[in-house]
């Protein structure tokens, strides 16, 4: 069925395939029904003039700038076709217009990698643009503005080329061996210093000695926070691994990570949050720059957090736990069983399917399982209320949200994959106090009260607050360079391997 005047950008975002394979497929079909488009708008099928098209094979070959394959858009193609001014000309509109939808919603479709995206693009008119960039000439200019323009992109496109340039560089490797720390002398110490050299932690003119002195101390410790390692200068496995690893990897970290921008708006909010599951942080915006940053615990490998964009609509401060019917049943049962006197103290409230409250001490814990268990289960406000003293609500099919814990000394742990899909947060209230800021009737100081009355409430913020729940491995540091994170869920690779697959050219 056709739907007369639906864009290109709003066909490109509503076919959604199941793997990145189609979707590679997907993204030549879109390119062929938009050209065909365009000439019968167009009116001719000549459009191209040499120094365009030269333009167009140029800008073809520099999509390597941004993780992409130039092959895949019809180079080899382009050039073979160059003194053929016919039977060029769809050739080119094609790979143009293909291009443009990749820069700017990415190559892969989000939902094939990440099954529970929700981001919707504004659609955006390819054809006009490229009406516009034939007449003026400014076809490179005219892919490029499709490009993210958010700062954390543009951080990745500079660290791909610093990354292709130290490729060309030998590289040396530190040899495994006992762990080294300050004061150590040898071999080892000084492939330590020329790697930390190769890499810009010591200076150019530093001197290769074999003496672990001052200098490496600093430059290991400023590696190990860049790796999101524990910065405590000591050079053990981890350190080493880290070292050691190629370029190679790195550079395809980036191109995953460039990917992953490219399936966002470019309006993320004038306000919004930003999770990044990997970084294992929740990150406040105002007006393009980040003004607060809170560390998180996010879901353990068989219970992952999602990946999803939603608004935040409202805030309660001591809250009771409605536990998930899979946790109740998973977690909560067998706890019982082994102490009964636990669903007191924890302040559990127990209801029948009624809703009607259930005395505990008449209930044989013993008596149920997973698959026969009847109860619903509450969790009183308190000081081991397992969402803390509040939880920031995005009402989502997920049933994912931010919220506080008494588990309070996680945060001190650096891989914090501890929780069961939700985003424990820390420093909720003071999180709270900046989403509330633009609420009137919601001052620091009423915040105070709510929390300290022990009552459940509730703030319902006067414009909701966009929040984007994020998978980031390769990160902008803030100071120039970027940061590499691990790949907890395991998510890199398939990015990786449908950026690697060509289309299927008709």
């Amino acid at each position: 069925m056709k739907l007369p005047g639906l864009c290109l950008a709003f066909i490109f975002t509503l076919r959604l395939a199941q793997s990145a394979h189609a979707q590679i497929v997907q993204g030549q079909r879109i390119a062929t029904e938009a050209t065909a488009r365009f000439y019968e708008d167009q009116g001719t099928s000549e459009v191209w003039n040499d120094a365009n098209y030269d333009a167009l094979i140029a800008a073809i070959e520099g999509l390597s700038a941004h993780g992409l394959e130039p092959a895949h858009y019809r180079l080899a193609r382009l050039r073979e076709l160059r003194h053929e001014s016919v039977g060029r000309d769809r050739v080119a509109t094609s790979a143009w217009l293909m291009a443009a939808a990749h820069l700017a919603y990415g190559k892969l479709d989000a939902v094939s990698v990440e099954p529970d995206w929700t981001v919707i693009h504004h659609p955006t008119d390819f054809t006009s643009v490229l009406r516009y960039a034939l007449q003026t000439g400014n076809i490179a200019g005219s892919l490029e503005q499709f490009a993210p323009i958010q700062p954390g992109y543009r951080a990745l496109v500079s660290e791909l080329a610093n990354l292709r340039a130290e490729a060309e560089i030998p590289m040396t490797q530190v040899p495994a061996g006992p762990t080294m720390r300050e004061n150590d002398l040898g071999v080892r110490v000084s492939a330590l210093q020329t790697r930390l050299k190769q890499l810009g932690f010591l200076a150019e003119e530093f001197e290769i000695s074999g003496v672990f002195g001052e200098d490496t101390v600093i430059a290991v410790e400023t590696f190990q926070a860049q790796q999101g390692l524990e910065a405590d200068g000591i050079v053990g496995t981890a350190t080493i691994t880290a070292l050691n690893r190629g370029v190679t990897e790195r550079i395809n970290q980036v191109r995953v990570n460039l990917e992953r921008w490219r399936w966002l708006p470019a309006d993320l909010g004038r306000r919004h949050l930003r999770a990044n599951i990997a970084g294992f942080e929740v990150t406040a915006y105002e007006d393009g720059q980040p003004v607060q940053t809170h560390l998180t615990i996010v879901g353990r490998n068989y219970r992952r957090t999602p990946v999803f964009s939603d608004e935040i609509e409202y805030i309660v401060f001591n809250p009771w736990w409605e536990t998930p019917t899979s946790l109740a049943r998973a977690d909560k049962l067998p706890m019982f069983q082994r102490d009964p006197g636990a669903v007191t103290r924890l302040g559990f409230q127990v209801l029948n399917a009624a809703g009607q409250v259930v005395d505990p001490s008449t209930i044989n814990w013993n008596d149920y399982s997973a698959s026969n268990f009847p109860f619903r289960l509450r969790q009183a406000p308190g000081p081991d209320n397992a969402l803390g003293q509040v939880k920031i609500m995005f009402p989502n099919v997920h049933n994912v949200y931010l919220h506080d814990t008494p588990s309070r000394g996680l945060f001190a742990q650096s891989q914090r994959a501890f929780s069961s899909g939700c985003l424990r947060t820390q420093y909720p209230i003071e999180l709270s106090r900046w989403l509330l800021e633009e609420t009137t009737d919601w001052t620091s100081e009423r915040v105070d009260q709510a929390v300290a009355s022990g009552r459940e409430t509730r703030a319902t913020l006067a414009a909701r607050v966009p929040v984007h729940i994020l998978y980031f491995t390769a990160v902008n540091d803030g100071l120039g360079g970027v940061r590499y994170l691990d790949d907890i869920y395991d998510r890199d690779a398939r990015v990786l391997r449908g950026l690697g697959e060509p289309p299927q050219v008709e």
